[in-house]
């Protein structure tokens, strides 16, 4: 089944009697129980998620779930797809006039939390990717990709303002840290702190793009 399929399957439940009673369905704990989705994924993993363990979490009935989601699988798939919807305005972006600024002013104890968090996310939908490669792609857009768009939006400031070559490869360059971020994380295990962020824009990404980093590195 296809994340399409889950989603019209989840869908047309929502838009069918909630059961034999016809009580309605109650949407306003949506988002609480999302959250408590994407909690419990983080710490468990899919195969080891139950919808018990999220009701919990959620303070919410079991029959409350699989009225508003018939499978575990559609759940799961709701909360990683909603996970953008709920991150970071690029209105609010700072613009600072440096590459460096820009980047540096991103390193926030928040969005560094969040990141560990979608990153653990990610972590515990393996073995549903493993059977669902389709699934890959919500999770990119959900995770991956916001972060990679704010870097290359970051780097086409800097190309129009003249601080870096217009021929810079921005597509790959701006991947670069949400990689590097996602490999310490998932596969050394490690945390993510501002010391390490802005070690990596000072020595990897600034010189990637051809700046330099005059002096010792600004923590």
């Amino acid at each position: 089944m296809t994340p399409l399929d889950l989603v019209e399957r989840s869908e047309h439940a929502s838009t069918e009697p909630a059961n034999k009673l016809g009580r309605p369905l109650d949407i306003t704990r949506d988002a609480d129980i999302l959250d408590a989705t994407l909690d419990v994924l983080a710490e468990t993993g899919y195969d080891g998620m139950t919808i018990d363990m999220v009701a919990a979490r959620a303070k919410a009935g079991k029959a409350t779930l699989y009225r508003r989601w018939p499978s575990k699988a559609e759940l799961v798939l709701d909360a990683v797809a909603c996970m953008k919807k709920s991150d970071i305005d690029f209105a609010d972006l700072p613009d600072t006039g440096t590459l460096r600024g820009d980047l540096v002013g991103m390193i926030k104890p928040p969005s560094i939390r969040d990141g560990e968090k979608k990153l653990k996310v990610m972590a515990g939908l393996v073995s549903l990717l493993a059977r669902n490669p389709e699934l890959a792609e919500v999770a990119n857009e959900a995770i991956v990709a916001p972060r990679a768009e704010i870097n290359r939006m970051f780097m086409q400031r800097a190309i129009d303002r003249g601080e870096i070559s217009a021929d810079t490869d921005i597509g790959t360059l701006a991947l670069i840290s949400p990689a590097m971020v996602s490999y310490r994380v998932l596969m050394m295990r490690k945390p993510i702190d501002r010391e390490f962020l802005v070690g990596l824009i000072d020595r990897v990404i600034l010189p990637a793009v051809g700046l330099e980093v005059i002096g010792t590195s600004q923590v």
